[in-house]
């Protein structure tokens, strides 16, 4: 039996959000839109909460690395947004580990929020709109790795 991967909280030194702060940012922003195209075209995103997200400015920022992406939702495909010209509509924050936690599901934003983990700023009835899609993802599951016995 496999062990099941445990993220721990951990908050990166503060000089790495320090040199990554002066680094371009649009990096995160293109691979954060890989990211969310790839789950569209694998259907995992639940498509009649997609019409919601239409036309509107999104952030993410990861506090402890100092990266920040924006993006936006358009025409059926999410879209990197390198200079945005206005206050985002919904904005995350958190610190890397708080990210990769909802990411394998070690932990629900509505956990990460009121542990002051994760700042959810803009239009609430969006940040639902956000939360309850994550919740209905269905992530494919990976084959297990057989156990090696020594």
């Amino acid at each position: 039996m496999n062990p099941k991967l445990t993220i721990p909280r951990f908050r990166l030194p503060s000089l790495v959000a320090t040199v990554f702060q002066r680094l371009p940012q649009w990096p995160h922003a293109v691979v954060l839109v890989a990211g969310l195209n790839t789950a569209l075209r694998l259907d995992l995103l639940p498509a009649d909460s997609l019409t919601a997200l239409e036309g509107k400015l999104f952030r993410i920022r990861v506090l402890d690395s100092g990266g920040e992406a924006s993006y936006t939702y358009r025409n059926g495909l999410f879209w990197p947004v390198f200079r945005p010209d206005r206050e985002p509509d919904l904005s995350f924050a958190a610190n890397l580990s708080a990210y990769l936690q909802l990411l394998a599901r070690q932990e629900d934003p509505d956990t990460l929020f009121f542990n002051r983990e994760l700042e959810i700023t803009g239009d609430t009835e969006l940040g639902l709109i956000v939360k309850n899609m994550l919740d209905a993802v269905e992530w494919p599951s990976l084959p297990q790795l057989p156990e090696f016995r020594r």
